[in-house]
């Protein structure tokens, strides 16, 4: 199954190239009161994420892992400590606010992929555009131009029961694509898939690092840890161990193709600003 060079051209994240941390976390509680019992899912968290990082975050059932995947993708908030995001505060914003964030700055991908039955491919890539007040046209040509991305431009007629399980996770990554957020952030993005499908969904991912896109993994797997370039595990609500390494490339030279695609990219910037 060929897929889409993940160092095709793709719409520069917002505010991408800025040097620095894009997501800073501090002192992250979370605890939940369930009648008489309290539990306590995050303990004090402390993560700085780069941009255009890869990061897994890891860790077994009760870990707090899904709880830190909330509060990083604004879909719950700390009961206390800090979250900075892009440089704003965002640990107590109103959920219409926080709602407004995720549909800038952050992309989904999920396990059981999350797409309407009965729309089509297409369709369910346009969805997170229709919040945004552009017309028909373009929604469609940035859903058309998502699709591609992911090797999937000849199949955006098909409903998800038309696909296979790779094919609908990719389309899930091109519905997370399409409103050119900076962050994706995937939540045990293979665990519905089997092993050369999971290596191509992993091979798309890794392309989208080198195009300057940060990935955040959520996972148990450590095969699927592999592929990051840094590791953070937790346990108990705290984290236990926080460490870079070589990632696995997926795809091999696809991956080596979109870093050197966007090594050239950078060097054609720099050329252009010194003429």
């Amino acid at each position: 199954m060929a897929l889409v060079d993940p160092g095709a051209s793709l719409p520069s994240p917002r505010r991408a190239d800025r040097p620095g941390a894009l997501i800073e976390m501090r002192g992250i509680e979370r605890t939940y009161y369930m009648g008489d019992n309290v539990v306590r899912a995050l303990a004090g968290v402390d993560l700085t994420i780069e941009r255009g990082a890869s990061i897994a975050i890891m860790g077994q059932s009760g870990s707090g892992k899904s709880t830190m995947m909330n509060i990083l993708g604004c879909l719950d908030q700390p009961t206390k400590g800090t979250y900075a995001l892009d440089g704003r505060d965002v640990s107590r914003l109103s959920r219409a606010e926080l709602a407004s964030v995720r549909g800038r700055m952050i992309g989904f991908v999920f396990q059981s992929f999350n797409l309407l039955s009965r729309t089509t491919a297409l369709e369910n890539v346009e969805m997170p555009l229709l919040y945004q007040g552009l017309s028909s046209r373009v929604r469609r040509a940035r859903a058309e131009a998502a699709l591609e991305r992911v090797g999937l431009h000849n199949r955006g007629d098909h409903t998800p029961n038309q696909l296979s399980g790779g094919q609908q996770q990719r389309v899930a990554i091109a519905r997370a694509l399409v409103c050119e957020a900076p962050i994706i952030m995937a939540d045990e993005p293979t665990g519905n898939l089997d092993t050369r499908t999971s290596y191509e969904v992993m091979a798309i991912l890794q392309g989208l690092v080198a195009q300057g896109i940060t990935v955040v993994l959520v996972t148990h797997e450590p095969d699927i840890a592999a592929y990051a370039r840094r590791v953070v595990t937790l346990r108990d609500g705290l984290v236990t161990e926080d460490r870079t390494q070589t990632p696995v490339i997926a795809g091999g030279s696809m991956a080596g193709d979109a870093a050197a695609h966007a090594a050239e990219q950078a060097a054609a910037a720099a050329a252009g600003a010194h003429p």
